[in-house]
């Protein structure tokens, strides 16, 4: 079969790739060599699917359903790997293979169009918290993971170049907060842990063997409130069109924060920062809807 791309692939990759960089040209003879080396049965490329990978839907040999997955190196899938073996299921999907090769994965099939998102609002926050704290254990002593205060600090870098360039003094002074809310952070984090990354909502799926796990991480090493600050904004286009979308963030904050055990100060900080970072990427790549949202909503906090 032929292996096109998602459209919303396409567009994501867009956004972040290299000049020269020719890993979607490359991606259809990849994912058929792929296919061939384990002999897979293709039953469907996921769509939309993800912004970093191609998710396809297979059967091996023996039969057994599973998802091969293929990312470029910038999308970090060796620290994925890594990062999945360390759970070994354990709220998060498993491993078919320990080594499939270099920017793909062979993973355990889950129900790729069910997420938490499908529950009411309250219900999806509960599963979707209990989730993510099977996954906050200790890194391995070896890792080779990237740390919060990294890959912030090169968020950081960007923001000051773009929050001073584009989106008038509100948004330059949204880069401000943000940015000294993150030195505070860093100054004494309250924990090390592996954390997912990129935790939300639509990250977490039906599975068979529990009623949810989660996939697709960009793993880092930190504390836990950096964490769950991205899930404290899903739906954030909801809370927005409500009146009390302001009131029922700090509401979710505090709810959140203390059914983890997490500092709410420390959430609300790392929410702030993680909210503008996003906002401002939106603008520097053309979506200034995404920003506006991304940017009021921070304006809450």
């Amino acid at each position: 079969m032929a292996f096109e791309p998602p459209q919303r692939l396409v567009r994501a990759l867009g956004e972040t790739a290299p000049s020269g960089d020719d890993w979607l040209e490359k991606l259809p003879e990849v994912a058929q060599q792929a296919v061939d080396l384990r002999e897979l049965t293709v039953e469907r490329v996921q769509v939309p699917g993800g912004r970093s990978s191609l998710v396809v839907l297979v059967r091996r040999a023996d039969g057994t359903p599973a998802v091969l997955k293929l990312a470029p190196r910038r999308a970090r899938p060796e620290s994925e790997r890594a990062a999945l073996a360390r759970w070994g299921g354990l709220g998060a999907v498993q491993l078919v293979e320990p080594f499939a090769g270099e920017g793909v994965l062979v993973l355990e099939r889950l129900h790729p169009d069910v997420s938490v998102r499908s529950l009411p609002e309250a219900k999806a926050l509960l599963e979707a918290a209990g989730t993510l704290r099977r996954l906050w254990v200790e890194p391995p002593g070896d890792h080779a993971f990237e740390t919060v205060a990294e890959r912030t600090g090169r968020q950081a870098r960007v923001m000051r170049d773009s929050g001073s360039g584009s989106g008038g003094a509100e948004v330059a002074s949204l880069v401000s907060a943000a940015l000294e809310a993150r030195e505070a952070l860093l100054a004494a984090p309250p924990e090390v842990r592996l954390l997912h990354g990129t935790f939300r909502q639509s990250k977490v799926l039906a599975a068979e063997r529990v009623p949810w796990l989660a996939v697709g991480p960009d793993p880092v090493v930190g504390e836990c409130a950096f964490d769950l600050a991205r899930l404290v904004r899903d739906r954030v286009e909801d809370l927005i069109a409500t009146p009390s979308g302001a009131s029922t963030t700090r509401r979710r904050i505090k709810r959140l924060a203390e059914s983890l055990d997490v500092d709410q100060e420390r959430l609300r900080g790392w929410t702030l920062f993680r909210a503008v970072e996003s906002g401002v990427r939106a603008l520097r790549v053309g979506r200034p809807r995404d920003a506006e949202l991304l940017l009021e909503f921070a304006g809450w906090l």
